[in-house]
């Protein structure tokens, strides 16, 4: 997504005007027929209902705009303070947009107006200025028809569902802030304007939509994983002892903008030494050191969709004696948690037949010291206890994505596994992760290519990177 500051989607009555260099007039992450079949299956979920959602603000700084979530999930529309109004009775969406300003335009490029054509590029059949809405609202929301609305704190770029809605919760209760979240405003705007209106969440409607992956949204999560192995495949190459962390993470953050990459999907988490105990350690300061492992889990934000994908390697360039035998009997237990995976299953199922297998794979392998096979154990005890129905979490337009209840694995369904071993006397920690897509007959792997067999992870670290040439001294010029 080619975007300029602040403004992202591109529409003007005439569209001659527009240079050749200016960003697409549409969004070219998906076309607009797949987000009118969306909204075609909203249509049916809500009956005689009405859906209003919101879409995100400007930013009060100099970043670059992103819709929210739910709002480009069944618009694609990314301009700020838009609206959007789905009829169920007459199958119709009407979407709402601020009025043209020309400064802005001629600071940052044309901005989205209403009109023919931004009715003909986004498949909306009537856009129309943001101040018409009221009207718009009071006309659908008539008396016996209900009014569905999002519910959750909006997730914007970088954000999860479950972020957002604690730290809206903890506005909210905060005593010196109180604030509600834009989705309470918005819900109490609109039940202020229609007096006695019935509203209901529109959340799990959408939620249980994004579970399951079209073919165009898998082809995004694909190149989103693609990204994220190849940034950190030049991460492992380009790392040597003297580096920081957060040279790693400059290392990726090249790759993810090279490949058209709009931001990060969430900040990196580069962790040298026992700062990987930290599940999500992002300090970035530690200079890498002889000896260390490094844990480096990172992934773009690629036309809304994301990935996550986290690799372990040693600074040095090859494995001691005592961080082989760690690591590959974690990947063995891994790999046999990932072999067990399997359509139409319950994850608990998936779960216990994996839990035989690695009980087999601490039983016959050959431990140096009983520290390293009780880590093993506990591992697999974990996994043992667990209780939960699930495996790992969603990933698809957020890192941690929308997640329904779902009593199988569904084709279409795309998650990560990431168990990791741990020894907290040492701060050890130990994880993978790899990006899952369920099919009909199995799973595919998208980040496969990326290698994780200890020799092979020193074979990639033994080739030249584009990066290695020693970075200046921290605090020098």
């Amino acid at each position: 997504m080619n975007l300029r500051a602040g403004t992202v989607l591109v529409f003007v009555a005439l569209s001659a005007a527009v240079p050749s260099a200016q960003a697409p007039l549409f969004t070219d992450a998906l076309p607009a027929e797949e987000f009118a079949a969306r909204r075609a299956k909203v249509f049916e979920a809500i009956g005689d209902g009405v859906a209003v959602l919101q879409g995100a603000a400007e930013y009060p700084a100099y970043v670059r705009f992103r819709q929210n979530s739910q709002f480009f999930y069944l618009t694609g529309v990314e301009v700020p303070r838009a609206l959007v109004l789905l009829d169920g009775r007459t199958k119709t969406t009407t979407l709402f947009v601020s009025p043209r300003n020309e400064r802005l335009e001629r600071s940052e490029g044309p901005v989205l107006v209403s009109g023919d054509e931004a009715a003909r590029l986004t498949g909306i059949p009537k856009v129309i200025e943001r101040d018409a809405f009221a009207d718009a609202l009071k006309a659908a929301a008539t008396t016996g028809r209900t009014l569905y609305i999002p519910h959750r704190a909006e997730s914007l770029g970088a954000a999860t569902p479950q972020a957002a809605a604690a730290h809206a919760t903890a506005t909210t209760k905060d005593p010196w802030d109180g604030r509600p979240s834009r989705a309470a405003q918005f819900i109490q705007r609109v039940t202020e304007a229609v007096a006695g209106v019935t509203v209901a969440d529109l959340d799990p409607i959408l939620d249980r939509l994004r579970l399951i992956k079209s073919p165009r949204e898998i082809a995004l999560v694909r190149e989103a994983t693609r990204l994220s192995g190849a940034a950190i495949a030049e991460a492992i190459r380009s790392a040597r002892p003297g580096q920081h962390e957060n040279d790693l993470e400059a290392i990726a953050d090249y790759v993810f903008k090279q490949g058209g990459a709009q931001g990060f999907a969430y900040f990196a988490l580069a962790a040298a030494g026992t700062n990987a105990h930290y599940p999500h350690y992002h300090g970035g300061e530690a200079e890498l050191k002889s000896g260390d492992l490094v844990l480096f889990d990172y992934a773009p934000d690629y036309r809304y969709y994301s990935s996550d994908v986290t690799r372990v390697f040693p600074v040095s360039g090859h494995f001691s004696p005592e961080q082989k035998e760690r690591y590959t009997v974690y990947l063995r237990m891994y790999q046999a948690l990932m072999e067990s995976i399997k359509p139409h299953v319950a994850p608990r199922d998936i779960i216990r037949a994996a839990v035989v297998k690695m009980d087999r794979i601490v039983s016959d392998f050959g431990f140096s010291s009983d520290v390293n096979k009780q880590a093993a154990q506990a591992f697999v005890d974990r996994y043992r206890a667990n209780t939960r129905n699930n495996l790992g979490h969603t990933v698809g337009m957020e890192v941690h994505d929308v997640q329904p209840p779902t009593d199988v694995l569904l084709p279409g369904m795309i998650f990560t596994i990431e168990p990791a071993l741990t020894i907290p006397d040492e701060r050890v920690y130990i994880r993978l992760e790899d990006v899952i897509l369920i099919t009909e007959t199995g799973y595919e792997n998208l980040s496969s290519f990326l290698p994780t067999e200890p020799e092979a992870i020193e074979k990639l670290m033994a080739e030249t990177g584009r990066f290695e040439e020693q970075p200046p001294a921290r605090g020098t010029k």
